[in-house]
């Protein structure tokens, strides 16, 4: 049996738990021998739209420990796969985990080691050599108690990108009629809002997308009805077609830029917690879009770098034309299909 376990609610938003469904959903010759196991309902309801089996912990996200004592009655054996996508792992838990099957962690941050089977960093930034050091396995790094045979999926082709967004033709069109603005499935602090008023035009289609867990849902259905310019999409299945017809996308990091990078969008980018800073730098420092700066460290500062962006890619079809071609050479949309070989013990 295939077990997923992750969690997507209205404090960290979806994107744990849509990567690992996208996965799920490269399983699909195993669909019956899938099981996500997440700690709400909030998040099992997502995970059961997708088709899925669910089971729900009664637990709190962030005592991941406590809930160890409700496995047993979920989980039979020990010849399980166990797939979790978590920042609130601990060593103990992982390491109870393994009583089941073989673990296999989500990790984006890359910054410890941790006691599982195998550590997968899709992340463009991902470096082989900073993992041989934390985990020890270089001869010259200080060793420690984690097992040398832990197995290692890093970089882009592991990207878990949804079928949609695979040879995608996207045309760079003469002028920015259609801009995507997206901040993620949460945006408790509605930074769409603000991004919209620092960039809005009266002759640009606004297309905004407000995620499942957002609070600010109704005061963006309020606005869409008030103005013709804007458009809001709220548990949207056809991303890549919504993508494919704009022109300019503004988006906080995360696996959002993968997708805007497979379609060929240009984008700017920018972060608003840690987690997502390393990967919104890189885009920037690569030439492969606009990087505003993070949010979370300097509100204003972004706002203005976002602005002046704007308005340089909304002039400068050329930019536009070479951000498109720089992304569309990072990855090849394989990803979810190479992560479900991984997970079927074939890599």
């Amino acid at each position: 049996m295939f077990i997923i376990r992750a969690d997507g609610n209205a404090k960290i938003g979806a994107g744990h738990l849509m990567r690992c469904l996208t996965i799920g959903e490269a399983l699909s010759p195993h669909q019956e021998d899938i099981l996500f196991l997440c700690a709400d309902e909030d998040s099992a309801l997502l995970a059961e739209r997708g088709g899925f089996r669910v089971g729900v912990l009664h637990t709190d996200y962030r005592q991941m420990e406590t809930e160890l004592a409700a496995w047993d009655s979920w989980v039979r054996g020990s010849g399980n796969t166990i797939l979790v996508d978590s920042y609130h792992v601990t060593d103990s838990y992982l390491t109870s985990l393994k009583k089941y099957g073989t673990v296999y962690l989500m990790d984006d941050m890359q910054r410890q080691a941790y006691p599982v089977d195998g550590v997968i960093n899709y992340n463009l930034f991902a470096d082989p050599d900073a993992y041989g050091k934390i985990y020890g396995i270089d001869q010259n790094a200080p060793q420690n108690n984690c097992d040398k045979s832990v197995r290692f999926y890093l970089g882009g082709d592991y990207v878990p990108l949804r079928a949609q967004f695979r040879d995608v033709e996207y045309p760079v069109r003469e002028y920015v009629s259609d801009v995507l603005i997206t901040t993620g499935g949460a945006d408790a602090d509605n930074i769409a809002g603000e991004i919209l008023e620092t960039i809005d035009r009266p002759d640009i289609t606004y297309h905004v997308l407000v995620g499942r867990f957002s609070p600010h849902f109704e005061s963006w259905r309020a606005r869409a009805a008030e103005s013709s310019h804007v458009r809001i999409y709220f548990d949207l299945r056809d991303m890549a077609g919504l993508m494919h017809r704009c022109d300019l996308a503004v988006s906080a990091g995360g696996s959002t830029l993968y997708e805007l990078a497979a379609v060929g969008v240009p984008f700017i980018c920018f972060s608003y917690a840690e987690n997502q800073e390393a990967l919104a730098e890189y885009m920037g420092k690569k030439h492969v879009a606009g990087y505003a700066g993070a949010w979370h460290l300097d509100r204003l500062g972004t706002l203005r770098r976002m602005e002046a962006l704007f308005s340089e890619l909304c002039g400068d079809r050329a930019l536009r034309e070479q951000y498109s071609e720089r992304e569309r050479r990072l990855i090849d949309g394989q990803g979810a299909d190479r992560l479900a070989e991984v997970l079927c013990g074939l890599r």
